[in-house]
């Protein structure tokens, strides 16, 4: 199992979101699972999965994987018209922590470019345009960033600490989705989020809920 360097989150790390898609890919099965990153995903480094750790080549651990139980709250959709109004209000086009990321960069042309912006009730909606390559490791990124952006803020980047999510369905290439974000509560350098993916047709796709934790 490898995080190839194009999946970056911050520099030299992988996308919490991707990478915490493989590691649940690897596990296997089909209830819903939570990833708990230990540390940032190395990129291009052969990882192993046993007894749900996810392990470096030194032994070290880089992520826990654990049963999560049901995923109950969704975020609601807006409109593709309405996400693409937020978008254009994107923070992270004035000042982003980590202008390379693979799933929100504005530096990455090649990346998912989801943008997600603040819509009047507080929460997060972005378009997402499918990639050529897509699988579930794809929604887990796509359930990534829109939550941290609910809570990100000039001058207080926050970083992916744990994520549990569900797939209800992979898109398909070219698919023109809405992701939307929420916070529900900071407690101290911790806020939990949610987030909710949504297909062309309204139907929901995914969902997750995440820890974010303030640098």
């Amino acid at each position: 199992m490898r995080i190839e360097s194009r999946y970056n989150g911050p520099p030299g790390s992988g996308n919490g979101g991707w990478s915490a898609g493989i590691f649940a890919a690897a596990a296997g099965g089909t209830a819903p699972v939570e990833v708990t990153l230990r540390r940032p995903p190395p990129l291009e480094t052969e990882l192993t999965f046993v007894d749900g750790e996810v392990r470096d080549p030194a032994g070290e651990l880089v992520a826990e994987v654990r049963p999560a139980g049901a995923i109950d709250v969704v975020v609601p959709p807006v409109d593709l018209a309405a996400a693409v109004a937020a978008a254009a209000h994107y923070p992270g086009l004035v000042e982003h922590p980590f202008p390379s990321c693979y799933v929100c960069g504005p530096q990455r042309a090649d990346g998912l470019r989801i943008f997600p912006g603040r819509l009047p009730d507080g929460r997060t909606a972005a378009p997402f345009r499918v990639p050529e390559r897509v699988s579930a490791a794809t929604v887990w990124a796509a359930l990534d960033c829109p939550g941290g952006w609910a809570v990100l803020t000039p001058g207080r980047p926050y970083l992916l600490g744990r994520i549990a999510a569900v797939v209800a369905a992979v898109p398909s290439p070219g698919d023109e989705c809405v992701v939307t974000g929420a916070m529900l509560r900071v407690d101290g350098r911790k806020a939990l989020v949610h987030t909710s993916l949504y297909g062309p047709d309204g139907a929901l796709l995914g969902a997750a809920r995440a820890t974010w934790i303030a640098r």
